[in-house]
């Protein structure tokens, strides 16, 4: 059992790996091998606590710590614990997973980094935000490698980080070699979520809702693949103002508790139609994770929840320690504390443009056209509004694109 510092500066900084906040939700993984479903339905940490007791315990390390200290000398059984510890980061929101798997990968040298611990460490370095040097280890193994499902891993992991930086013809390009390497659901949604975005959101809905229950009939899909294609559903439908994209998302969150992307494009969802108590409902127990605690913070400060100025407090506290560690890892979440909470208008946009610069969304977007309208800049308002023209991108989430 370890013990963490308790003042605010010191209160992560013992755990192995770089420092930063929780980690942001962009996009979703999915493995061709292995899931390690065991471990996928880990609970969130809990919220910021500042009064402590001078003796008291403030956190135990992740149980599978140890694992990452003990020396081996098999790259499969690395492979095996990075791709735990991706996992467990992801469903659970605790950053320390991340740390921990960037401790583990840095023990490999360059020259003996298998085809697996190169797509894994592009995962890993996609989730810090580290999009360049993530694109380079996916590209060399799609170029190089003679292991084929590595390859399929690496184009499918590729496509979705072009897909969330807005790079759509390159997204289409490795969806398209990824349906001729391995045909089926998951390829249908990566080109159906790269159609959506650059022409006809309701065709691409249509089209893939027919894929996936043709292949349902045909045979039963995998139940992994089945729920990656809801989820890809949900969005394009959110996309194109469609009542549909509820059922599709609580099937997700029904089937994977976990899968916190999910969770927060559901809750998003509810917000937008002032369905308070659902995202009361679907954020609860998830403060920790920063992309639901901010949801749960806009939903209560609307419906005049008694608990929100604490909720408030927390995220404020929890942000101000992040800036000062220079440790921001996703901006959109605080610009969305700051333009929806704080009523920071201008300091919301300056977190939005940097956002914005290398993720692009749809919540991006849309975030960046709020507060650009809230903070009366006209420049940036127009330059998102030229981008969505260039790219053929309409959003029924959209409403500040029309005016």
């Amino acid at each position: 059992m370890t013990c963490f510092n308790k003042t605010p500066r010191d209160r992560f900084s013992r755990f192995p790996g770089p420092a930063f906040t929780l980690p942001a939700l962009r996009g979703r993984i999915f493995w061709l091998v292995a899931t390690f479903a065991p471990f996928q339905a880990q609970a969130a940490p809990d919220p910021i606590i500042t009064d402590f007791g001078d003796d008291q315990v403030l956190t135990e390390l992740p149980r599978s710590a140890a694992e990452v200290f003990r020396e081996t000398d098999s790259s499969e059984k690395a492979g095996d614990r990075l791709q735990i510890l991706i996992t467990q980061a992801r469903a659970s929101g605790d950053p320390r997973y991340l740390g921990y798997a960037q401790t583990l990968v840095n023990r490999w040298p360059e020259e003996q980094l298998t085809d697996r611990l190169r797509v894994l460490r592009a995962t890993l370095r996609q989730s810090l935000h580290q999009f360049d040097s993530a694109r380079s280890d996916l590209e060399r193994v799609i170029s190089s490698s003679s292991d084929k499902q590595q390859r399929i891993q690496a184009r499918l992991t590729l496509a979705n980080l072009e897909l969330v930086q807005g790079r759509y013809k390159e997204a289409e390009q490795h969806c398209q070699a990824l349906q001729s390497a391995y045909p089926g659901l998951i390829a249908q949604s990566c080109l159906a979520s790269v159609q959506a975005r650059t022409a006809d959101p309701e065709t691409a809905y249509r089209n893939l809702a027919s894929q996936l229950a043709e292949s349902i009939n045909r045979q039963p899909a995998d139940s992994t693949s089945q729920l990656w294609t809801e989820g890809t559903l949900g969005d394009i439908a959110a996309q194109a103002g469609l009542p549909e994209a509820k059922v599709h998302w609580q099937r997700v969150v029904k089937a994977t508790p976990d899968d916190l992307y999910v969770r927060a494009q559901l809750a998003d969802w509810h917000l937008g139609k002032g369905h308070f108590e659902q995202v009361l409902t679907l954020t609860q127990g998830f403060e920790a994770v920063d992309t639901l605690a901010v949801i749960r913070a806009i939903a209560m400060e609307r419906m005049g929840h008694p608990d929100s100025n604490e909720l408030n407090s927390r995220l404020r506290q929890r942000f101000e320690e992040a800036r000062w560690r220079g440790a921001l890892l996703h901006a959109r979440d605080v610009a969305r504390f700051e333009l929806d909470i704080e009523n920071q208008p201008q300091e919301a946009l300056r977190l939005a443009i940097e956002n914005w610069e290398s993720q692009r969304e749809p919540l991006d977007t849309r975030l960046l056209l709020r507060s650009a309208l809230a903070a009366n800049d006209t420049v940036q308002y127009q330059r998102v509004r030229d981008w969505l023209k260039e790219q053929g991108q309409s959003d029924a989430r959209y409403p500040e694109f029309k005016q």
